[in-house]
Formats: C-alpha cells, structure tokens, sequence
C-alpha cells in the first residue's frame, strides 16, 4: 500500500483545498468564525481523505474498505440537518426572516460542497496513480470546477429591477399600481412616507414569472436587502415589516422595505445579486401543456 500513499496525499491535499475555497464568511456572518468554520473545515477533510482512499481500496479490492466508506458518505446528510436546524434556531431573532426555502438551500448547499471535495480527492488520486504529474493537473482542473460551483443563478438573471413610487389613497399603501397592505396609524403613514423604497421586479419570461411568485423567493430578496443595507424597523412593529406583493396581472412584484441606507442604485445591486432559490426555480416553458 506505499506506492498509493502519494495519490492518497494529493487528494487530501487537493481536495481539502477545494473545500477551503468554497468555505467563505460573508456579509451574513455566516458559517460563523472560528467556530463554525472550523466545524466545515473538519467535515471538509474527512470528505477528502474518503474520496482519496477510494480508489487505492478498490485497486486492492478491499471490498471492506469500499463499502465502510459509503456508509461513512452517507452521514454527510448530518451536515445538511445540523445547518438547518442552525439555522432555524438563528432565524427566530431575525427581525426580517430568511425564510424556510432559503435555510433549506443554504443547507444544502454545505451538504453538496462536502460530496463535490470528495469528488475532487477521489479524480486527483485516481489520476495521480497513473502518473504524479495527471494528478497534479487534474487537481488544479477540480479546483476550478468547484470555483465554478459557488453560486448559482440570480435575480439579475431573471429579473429587470426599478424603483417604483411609494403612495397610500386613504390608508392603502401602494408601490406604483400594486396594492401592499392597509396601514391605519397616521404616524405609522408618515414614517413610511419618509423612509420607505418601493421596489419593482419584472419578469423576463413566463419561466421567471412563476419564480419570482414562490413565496420563499421573495423573502429571501427582502432578507438579503435588510441584512446588507439595514432595516428601519423594530419588534412590536407591524406597520413596518417589509412585504412583497404580486400583480395578479403581469407577474411583476412590488417589494416595500424599509433599509436604513436609502440609495436605490445600492438596494438595486443587492436584489441582483440575491440567489435564485433551488426551491423556487420552476420552467413552465419547458412543460408538456398538450400545445401543437
């Protein structure tokens, strides 16, 4: 087994590394540091070092080894439960809420990254056998393949972003043509008045039309916006939480929010780059509908 302890090195290497270009603390302060990226690091090297014995196992056919490995993959689906439930806990205090379909794709998201770093350990010391010099190349090419993998599509993608007018006729709140809510308070009026941004997304097709209708896709855009640009609002309340409304008749969606940093060209670049939610995408186009 000494002439595979070198493909066994370099897809740990490799496929540690992948894991540590994939492993980012971003604006949401999330996974949290040191803590929670050290618990993903951790998982990270454990998905590595399985992807990269896999194939010394099988060369010896130690069947053993294979099928302990498989069952040792498996338990990857503890991470996906551990974010979620994380992630659950945190979004109780969160003035402005991620939203159920956005902590399941966040958590899925950590639980494809650990399956693509073992993929990248098992290529690099699959290729290394043959050759050191196979190894190293294919470990570079997994590297950019999982900097490919990052993110996904996003409301930019999708989506046309303008402002539209904040108005009330009586106590109706409107965001250009698109009615959001009744706000009784005079003060509550006036506040809004002062410190609202009315915002209106336009479908690019009918694809994006039922995207952008999914409830969690839009509390996912409101979330992002409150958490880079702030929110003017408190617990206890109502009149102020952000809402995301639906014109029955073109599919647009009229986002009211209340940001502290009141720039439309900044509230514009942070709905573009929103992810588009895995839970959300549908593609009516591409349906069978019984058309000639």
């Amino acid at each position: 087994m000494v002439q595979y302890l070198l493909p066994v090195i370099l897809g740990i290497f490799f496929g540690f590394t992948s894991r540590l270009m994939l492993l980012r603390t971003d604006f949401r302060q999330y996974p949290t540091y040191p803590q929670g990226r050290l618990i993903h690091l951790s998982f990270g090297f454990i998905a590595a070092f399985i992807g990269a014995v896999v194939i010394p196992a099988v060369l010896e056919s130690d069947w053993t080894a294979v099928t302990f490995f498989g069952l040792a993959a498996t338990q990857f689906r503890e991470v996906r439960k551990m974010e979620r439930e994380t992630l659950e806990k945190i979004d109780e205090s969160e003035l402005v809420k991620r939203g159920t379909p956005f902590i399941e794709g966040m958590a899925q998201a950590f639980e494809s990254r650990n399956y693509l770093v073992m993929f990248t350990g098992l290529v690099t010391s699959l290729f290394t056998v043959y050759s050191i010099w196979f190894g190293i190349i294919s470990g570079i090419v997994m590297l950019f393949v999982s900097k490919g993998r990052m993110s996904g599509n996003l409301i930019s993608s999708i989506a046309d972003v303008s402002e539209g007018e904040i108005r009330f006729e009586g106590p109706t709140l409107y965001v250009d043509n698109i009615v959001i809510k009744n706000v009784g308070l005079e003060q509550t009026r006036q506040m809004i008045k002062d410190r609202a941004v009315g915002v209106i997304l336009t479908p690019n097709n009918q694809n994006s039309i039922v995207t952008l209708s999914h409830l969690g896709q839009r509390q996912a855009i409101l979330h992002q916006v409150a958490t880079v640009l702030g929110a003017f609002l408190d617990s206890g309340e109502p009149g102020l939480i952000p809402l995301a409304k639906r014109d029955l008749d073109d599919g647009r969606i009229a986002l009211f929010i209340m940001p502290r940093e009141r720039d439309f060209q900044q509230i514009k670049t942070v709905i573009e780059q929103v992810p588009v939610l895995d839970s959300a995408l549908r593609m009516p186009r591409e349906a069978d509908k019984g058309k000639s």
